[in-house]
């Protein structure tokens, strides 16, 4: 078996690539997480209109996985949010709660998430929503246009600032 990229044949765990001046390594990211109050400009499109604009952003972070967005659910015009059925629980978060996102005549089926009720420490998320960046038209973090994570789990934002490698693709659930 050939290891994968980054990733000794003697562990589980990648080796962390060293962050440049201005960036970011996710190895560097707490265990368990924590939420951090941002001031970035964060625009989000989607069916060829904006659905979010605001400079009141917070990003959850996490060993080995990119950043993970939330903005607050009031910086979203009426009927975007669509609530569906259905949970998952985040062993740190606590139960979350899903939207379709709508605009522009388009559905972005399930790609919104929020914690209603978080738990302790996590109490910031409670008026926010998470959107998973691949499912928009696009996310802009001060003007750069985000990457999504990869993988259909996580949501992570991606951005030249970050450096991994990060969890998400195939291989990489040991970690």
């Amino acid at each position: 078996m050939t290891p994968e990229p980054g990733f000794p044949r003697s562990l589980r765990r990648p080796t962390p690539i060293t962050p440049k001046a201005g960036q970011e390594s996710v190895w560097d990211y707490p265990r368990p997480p924590r939420v951090e109050p941002r001031n970035e400009r964060v625009v989000v499109k989607l069916g060829g209109q904006v659905i979010a604009d605001t400079t009141d952003a917070v990003r959850v972070l996490e060993t080995s996985h990119p950043p993970v967005y939330y903005l607050p659910i009031a910086a979203f015009p009426a009927g975007v949010l669509v609530p569906v059925s259905g949970t998952s629980f985040c062993e740190f978060k606590g139960q979350a709660h899903y939207f379709d996102v709508v605009a522009g005549g388009v559905v972005a089926a399930r790609a919104g998430w929020t914690y209603p009720a978080p738990t302790r420490g996590f109490e910031e998320l409670g008026t926010r929503v998470a959107l998973y960046p691949g499912q928009m038209d696009s996310c802009e973090v001060d003007g750069e246009l985000v990457t999504s994570q990869a993988g259909d789990f996580y949501g992570g934002w991606m951005t030249s600032q970050l450096v991994g490698p990060f969890k998400g693709g195939p291989g990489t659930s040991g970690w």
